[in-house]
């Protein structure tokens, strides 16, 4: 397949403006902001700036390969595409185009229990697949999906555990943009004055079966996303304890990994309960706004683990320079979702592929000039 137009954009900041301009001010905030005082974004940045790098010189980098193992599979990079429950919202069919753009780039996918297409559908894309998994307060729909994932060819399951509760994202509510999305006087001029978003996306919905709705559900629970949720299909983690993550990795057949640990002495206890890996994560600042930055946690939870699961990142990740830092910290690679949804946001398809494209190229040169000559030499002995 050609590869993707670079859309005049040379990096995630040319995307992400990119798709700022394209969205509505609500779809926009719900993908680009925090939550609360939204001091956790600026801690995520402030935690990989303060890294540095101390480069070897002379080591021949004329031959340099990024290419990694991540959760068994082999990865072009160290980079997997995060689980995002809006992508169908910025873009006609979203969860697909941002599939279809991983299996181009040769990375890892994660299928959002979110998201407003089936897992069935996501699935059609190839590539390498992951499932991510919130809780629904009928725990059997849970139970349903995640053996719907490994039939479709799934290989990890990421249960997300850092957002017991919803969180409080105050700007849905001043922006009129919040759940069920409905018109109303503060959102309808930004609707109609993003004319290419309304036409394209949601003009595209109307024509091909109507209002996104939220998937991976019995159609007696299906609701669009102008609808409130049924009793019963709503996410509810907030009884979600260890014994009950211990029966869905007996129940599980693949990969199992805890998403959202950012203490070590949780890390010991993912190890203990069978768990295969971790993701460090603050839910890219979406969660609680003053948890410390992934980063940050990311050399205590290695220290815990002593080698024994595997440890991904996220939270942050905005050049290939944060993917080598993660890498040379101990984690195995990265999970990027802003990211992603800045190239889905600018261009679909093609726009997710040049945001991965500028972060495979941005790591392979940061690899060059640290004179690392592929993955196993990107090590702590490069850092400050």
């Amino acid at each position: 397949m050609a590869a993707a137009s670079d859309f005049g954009c040379y990096n995630l900041a040319d995307l992400r403006e990119k798709a700022r301009r394209r969205l509505p001010l609500g779809i926009w905030e719900y993908v680009e902001r925090g939550v609360e005082d939204e001091l956790g974004m600026a801690r995520n940045r402030a935690g990989f700036d303060a890294v540095a790098f101390r480069p070897r010189v002379l080591r021949n980098v004329e031959q340099v390969d990024p290419s990694t193992s991540l959760l068994g599979t082999r990865s072009s990079y160290p980079l997997a595409v995060a689980p995002t429950g809006a992508a169908g919202l910025l873009w006609y069919e979203g969860d697909l185009a941002l599939a279809k753009a991983a299996a181009r780039a040769g990375v890892p996918f994660t299928i959002c229990s979110a998201s407003t297409m089936d897992l069935e559908q996501i699935a059609k894309a190839g590539g390498e697949l992951w499932f991510q998994l919130y809780m629904w307060a009928d725990r059997s729909l849970s139970e349903a999906v995640i053996d719907r994932a490994w039939d479709h060819g799934c290989s990890a399951l990421l249960v997300t555990l850092d957002l017991p509760v919803p969180p409080n994202r105050e700007y849905l509510h001043r922006n009129g943009f919040g759940t069920p999305f409905r018109l109303n006087a503060r959102n309808a001029f930004d609707v109609l004055a993003h004319p290419r978003w309304l036409v394209g996306t949601m003009g595209r919905y109307m024509i091909h079966g109507g209002i996104p709705s939220q998937a991976n559900l019995p159609d007696r629970l299906r609701n669009k996303v102008t609808q409130s949720a049924h009793p019963g299909a709503h996410f509810k983690q907030d009884n979600l304890d260890w014994d009950e993550v211990a029966r869905l990795r007996e129940r599980w057949k693949g990969k199992f990994v805890l998403k959202g640990i950012l203490r070590a002495d949780d890390a010991e206890h993912a190890v203990n309960m069978g768990a295969d890996a971790i993701v460090v994560s603050n839910h890219g600042a979406r969660g609680l706004d003053g948890s410390i930055a992934s980063i940050d946690a990311l050399p205590a939870i290695v220290e815990a683990a002593g080698g024994k699961i595997e440890i991904l990142l996220d939270s942050g990740v905005r050049r290939g320079s944060d993917v080598v830092k993660a890498v040379a910290m101990g984690a195995s690679g990265v999970l990027a979702g802003r990211a992603a949804l800045y190239g889905l946001g600018a261009g679909g398809e093609d726009g997710v592929v040049r945001a991965l494209e500028l972060l495979k190229a941005e790591t392979v040169r940061t690899m060059c000039m640290l004179g690392a000559r592929n993955i196993g030499e990107v090590t702590g002995a490069l850092l400050c």
